[in-house]
Formats: C-alpha cells, sequence, structure tokens
C-alpha cells in the first residue's frame, strides 16, 4: 500500500512540476505534452511491480458498465468532434465576428456579447473548444481595439468553466461522474441547472466588480472584416449532427440507447460527410480536424484510472472513504466536503485523474447523501479550473495559448483571481446544490 501511495504523490508531484516548467517533452524530432507521459510513467511503474494485477485491471478496463473509460473516451472524442469540425468550417469564428461588429465603441456591450455568445456555446460543445476557439480571437480583437484583453480573457476562462456545469458533455469530468452513476443527460441537467446559474451569476457580477474600471474605458471604433462561410451545407450538415447528438442524449435513457453510442453514430455520420466532401474539394478539413482531436485525453484518461485502480486494490481509496464517511453526517456537510475536497484536489493532481478519483471514493458515500456527493463533486470539477492552471487542461490550453499570443499573464495573476472568486462561486453553488437536491 505505501508503495502505492508513494508512486501516486510522485506522479502528482510530477504532473504539477512538468506542467509549469516543462510542457512539452522533444525527443529529438518528436515533441510530447508532458502530462500523459508522466501519468503514464506512473502507471507503468504500478503495473511493472504487480501493484494492480494485470487480469484485475483488464476486468475493469472492459467491464460491460457505463464507468467504462473506454466508453467514455468515445462519448467525449464523438462530441468533440462535432465541435472540432464546426470550427474548422469557420462557424464560431464566423458568428463572433458578426457579433463583435455589433458594437461599435462601447466595452461594456462588447463585454456581453462575448460572454452570452461563450457562454451559448460552451454548453452545446464545451469547455475546452470554447477556449482554443474563442482565446485567439479576444486576443486578435483586444490588439486591433488597444483595449486591455485580460477582462475579456478572464471572463471568457470563467465563463466556459461555469457554463460546461450545465450539460454532462459540457466537460470530460461531467461524463465521467454522470455515466459513473448512471445519470441520465436530462436528470443531470434537471440537477446542474440551478447550480449552474447560481454561480455564473456570482462569477459574472464578481467579474465586473474587477475589471469595472478598464471596460469603463473608451475604445476606438472596433470592426473586424467579415470572413464568409465558404461551405454553407457542409455547416448546416454539422449542426444538425450537433443538434441531433444532443436531443438523442438528452432522450438516451428513453430509447434504451447508451450515450456512447448515440455519440459515436452522428460522428461517424459526420465522418463520412466531410470524407465525400474532402475528395469532392479536395481540400484538408478532415486532416486538420482529425489533428486538433484531444488524443493525448486517452493515455492520461487510461494512466490515471489504472494508478486508481491500484489504489482501490491496494485498500487506499476505502481509507480515504472512510474519513469522507464521517465528514459526511447530513446533506450540508457532504456537500461542502465533496465541494471543497474536489476542489483542492483539481489543483494537486488536475481535474479528470480527480474525477476518476473521487467517483470510487463517493461509491463508498452514504446512500441517503450520494446525490449530493456526486454532483458536489462535477461542481469542484468545473470551478476548480478557476484557482491555478494545473486545475484542469483547459487552464494548461488557455496559458500556452496566451504565452503563443505574448499576452502577458502569470501563474500568479491566475491564482490572485482564483482566490478572488472561487470562494463566492463556491458558496454560490453550494446553495444551488442545497436547494435542489
Amino acid at each position: 500500500m505505501i508503495f502505492t501511495i508513494i508512486v501516486f504523490a510522485l506522479t502528482c508531484l510530477s504532473l504539477i512540476l512538468f506542467v509549469l516548467f516543462k510542457p512539452i517533452i522533444g525527443v529529438k524530432k518528436f515533441h510530447f505534452q508532458s502530462f500523459w507521459v508522466i501519468a503514464l510513467l506512473g502507471a507503468l511503474i504500478l503495473i511493472i511491480f504487480s501493484k494492480v494485477p494485470l487480469l484485475y485491471l483488464w476486468d475493469s478496463l472492459t467491464s460491460n458498465s457505463s464507468v467504462n473509460p473506454l466508453k467514455i473516451l468515445t462519448l467525449f472524442i464523438s462530441i468533440s468532434f462535432l465541435s472540432i469540425t464546426l470550427d474548422e468550417l469557420g462557424f464560431f469564428n464566423f458568428i463572433a465576428v458578426k457579433a463583435v461588429n455589433l458594437v461599435k465603441n462601447n466595452q461594456w456591450k462588447l463585454f456581453f456579447i462575448i460572454y452570452v455568445l461563450v457562454a451559448i456555446l460552451t454548453i452545446f460543445t464545451s469547455n475546452d473548444i470554447v477556449i482554443l476557439t474563442f482565446t485567439p480571437f479576444i486576443c486578435y480583437f483586444a490588439k486591433k481595439s488597444k483595449i486591455n484583453p485580460i477582462p475579456y480573457l478572464v471572463m471568457e476562462f470563467i465563463n466556459a468553466n461555469t457554463y460546461s456545469m450545465l450539460l454532462s458533455i459540457g466537460n470530460p469530468t461531467n461524463i465521467y461522474l454522470s455515466l459513473s452513476f448512471n445519470i441520465s443527460f436530462f436528470d443531470y441537467f434537471l440537477h446542474m441547472i440551478v447550480p449552474t446559474l447560481f454561480a455564473g451569476i456570482t462569477s459574472l457580477l464578481l467579474i465586473i466588480l474587477l475589471f469595472k474600471k478598464e471596460l469603463n474605458k473608451p475604445i476606438s471604433n472596433l470592426e473586424i472584416s467579415q470572413i464568409p462561410l465558404k461551405y454553407k451545407k457542409l455547416v448546416i450538415i454539422n449542426l444538425i449532427h450537433l443538434g441531433s447528438a444532443t436531443i438523442l442524449l438528452a432522450i438516451s435513457n428513453y430509447i434504451n440507447l447508451e450515450m456512447w453510442i448515440i455519440s459515436l453514430i452522428c460522428a461517424l455520420s459526420l465522418f463520412i460527410f466531410i470524407l465525400i466532401h474532402t475528395i469532392i474539394n479536395k481540400d484538408r478539413l478532415i486532416e486538420f480536424s482529425l489533428k486538433r482531436l484531444p488524443i493525448n485525453l486517452i493515455p492520461f484518461l487510461l494512466a490515471m484510472f489504472t494508478i486508481v485502480t491500484a489504489l482501490e486494490y491496494q485498500g487506499v481509496i476505502a481509507s480515504i472513504a472512510n474519513i469522507f464517511e464521517e465528514l459526511s453526517s447530513n446533506s450540508n456537510t457532504t456537500t461542502l466536503a465533496y465541494l471543497i475536497s474536489s476542489i483542492g484536489f483539481c489543483n494537486i493532481i488536475n481535474n479528470i485523474p480527480m474525477t476518476v478519483f473521487f467517483s470510487s471514493i463517493i461509491n463508498s458515500a452514504n446512500p441517503i447523501y450520494l446525490s449530493h456527493a456526486i454532483y458536489a463533486s462535477i461542481v469542484g470539477s468545473n470551478i476548480g479550473a478557476y484557482l491555478t492552471p494545473i486545475g484542469a487542461l483547459a487552464g494548461i490550453m488557455w496559458m500556452s495559448i496566451l504565452k503563443e499570443q505574448d499576452i502577458n499573464y502569470s501563474f500568479v495573476s491566475f491564482v490572485k483571481y482564483g482566490l478572488i472568486i472561487v470562494p463566492f462561486v463556491l458558496g454560490a453553488a453550494y446553495l444551488g446544490i442545497i436547494l435542489v437536491n
């Protein structure tokens, strides 16, 4: 047990250090993101030293259950494909430019238009996709209009990681926990709408207070050249697939189809349309879309699943679950314990490993307060991203884009705003969870 705990702790520590100081590992001409390499090494060490039997691990990976990580990865990557292709077709840029050109010279109008746009697109795609798409766009229009990009960038990041809570497909962590406990798409939505709105309104008010002075400054007449959509029919087909997937996921329990099957069918159907388009038009749409898929998530999730399985096999999870059980004497303390601890663990081991880790702990929760533990952990996995860049892959990607765009935003700045915003949003989300459950 001690060896497994040491490997787990060293893997977590290495993850933090490499993400901060060596996010990319280069071996000759090959370059890899360090976060999944470190996780994979930790998992391999535990397998080599027989801290988790291969047969036990194989049974966990291939079990015919909703917690099967292969099903979860299929669901997330399929949904990501539906969103990425839409971005590659220029749809997100098209509506963003159209919205920004309505602003004229008022920063407040610009701020709220971007806020609404980010919130809506996050709900129907995911936080990662929106952050990858909108962050360079915000940097571009800020430079063009000579305004401070920080209020918009902080708002975008906080907003994307708040409204990603609303639907189970908004974040890989939502997907993992909702499937782990057989929560339907619709039930998830009903439980999360109040906490999400409370968190969203609270974070918006805080950001306004923090950046009121900057947003009051004048802005030069901003107008960005509109690039027309080249393939309108394909955009419509893509939107139909994304809309159909969302509707079918919402009713998946009623039509007796697992969510990963629905998302995979929709993704494969769209893939066929895009493949035909690529052959006819001889462009590189399919190549660019496939290159942007979050493939790094596959070894990362499988490695962390292996590490957590080893912790479970060695009895570590049961010991931690006992501590949580002592803290969970009623619905209020259960919600608070899981909410605070999940946010904390996000910023020690990242939100995806935290979710895998917590899914096993939640299994031991008092059945009376199970719902509180699940939704508190889901909220924590999303708003935990506010606190440090370590909290989520979205934070790591966001900081990398800012560096590429020559935006001066340090780790200390990230933590400073996080420490201000997290306590208030945590309180608002806590109230929402208590009211709904």
